[in-house]
């Protein structure tokens, strides 16, 4: 990115780069500045709340931030929130470079943060997540990134209410892209 004359490098989650505008148009850009030893790096975000998350995640331990990229980019704030608020560590494993301690270490130091989440009968959550995992890795081989799966699944899900046939849910989610 330029700026009064100075190239910048930043980095992106997949959501955003997903969200850019058009070549030419006005950004305003949200940044995180992170400092190690060895460099300095700006990570960019289209909202608050994406840059706030990634201020918080990098805190964790065991958490950096290509990880909380990684999560960022991956799963959608709303969905990310119930995972913590309901402990589905099987959903949050499903992210790049999160494994099945990783995930649990994040629901146990982000479950105060997300206090606001509403939590679900993990029984009813565990059946509609198994079939919103099983759409999105369809869609995903597909070729669609995670994101636009989870977006067209969950939608699909939500407008077919009750639906157990797969076929049919990815069906309906192929439409939503």
């Amino acid at each position: 990115m330029e700026a009064n004359g100075i190239g910048y490098r930043l980095t992106i989650p997949l959501s955003t780069y997903t969200r850019l505008p058009n070549l030419g148009q006005k950004l305003v850009l949200l940044l995180a500045h992170v400092v190690r030893e060895d460099s300095h790096t700006l990570y960019a975000f289209l909202s608050k709340e994406e840059r706030d998350l990634f201020e918080i995640l990098i805190t964790i331990s065991g958490i950096g931030p290509k990880t909380a990229l990684a999560i960022i980019g991956h799963m959608e704030m709303g969905m990310f929130q119930k995972a913590i608020a309901n402990a589905d560590v099987r959903i949050l494993s499903k992210i790049p470079g999160i494994g099945k301690k990783t995930a649990e270490r994040l629901v146990i130091e982000m479950r105060d943060k997300f206090k606001g989440a509403k939590k679900e009968k993990p029984v009813a959550l565990e059946a509609v997540e198994g079939l919103l995992g099983d759409a999105m890795n369809a869609l995903i081989h597909l070729g669609y990134n995670a994101l636009q799966a989870q977006q067209a699944v969950q939608a699909a899900l939500d407008e077919k209410k009750g639906e157990k046939d797969l076929g049919k849910i990815i069906t309906a989610a192929l439409q939503k892209i």
